[in-house]
């Protein structure tokens, strides 16, 4: 008996991603946002999950990709993290996914810049690949938006 794994995918730019279905707590159509001032370029701002503040990250700027389309409202992916419920900022949402465990692979060598870093491997689908997000690793930055320096992960 081969193990699988479901994947709540989404689209971002060309990339077509997933995070595991457990962390994930919800999916919305866009939230209004309020900036915060002084927070990193990936922090798009701050919504309101029913009483709950929660930080909404844009995946295309941590990720370092173009920007979004003017006029373009991202989807918001909330996941469950060690430290509380993050919003990820995405293109589309697509569907939760099974996939098996024996078509998981090292990210390719093709895959470039910080997508390279946050990407924790690959499965090969029949028509493209889904990235698997390391959320972690996504959510540990420096003000500026580039990976922490030591984030205690190997």
């Amino acid at each position: 008996m081969t193990k699988s794994c479901q994947f709540c995918t989404f689209l971002l730019h060309d990339l077509y991603l997933g995070v595991e279905v457990e962390r994930v707590q919800e999916v919305l159509r866009y939230q209004a946002m309020t900036r915060v001032p002084t927070a990193s370029s990936v922090v798009e701002g701050l919504i309101n999950l029913r009483g709950q503040i929660v930080t909404a990250i844009d995946l295309r700027r941590r990720l370092g990709l173009p920007e979004r389309e003017p006029g373009r409202q991202p989807m918001n992916v909330v996941v469950r993290t060690e430290d509380g419920i993050v919003s990820l900022l995405v293109d589309e949402i697509g569907d939760v996914l099974e996939v098996e465990a024996a078509t998981f692979e090292d990210p390719p060598a093709t895959l470039r810049g910080r997508a390279r870093d946050l990407i924790r491997g690959v499965h090969k689908l029949e028509r493209r690949l889904l990235l698997m997000l390391d959320v972690e690793r996504t959510l540990a930055f420096d003000a500026s938006g580039e990976a922490a320096v030591a984030s205690g992960r190997g």
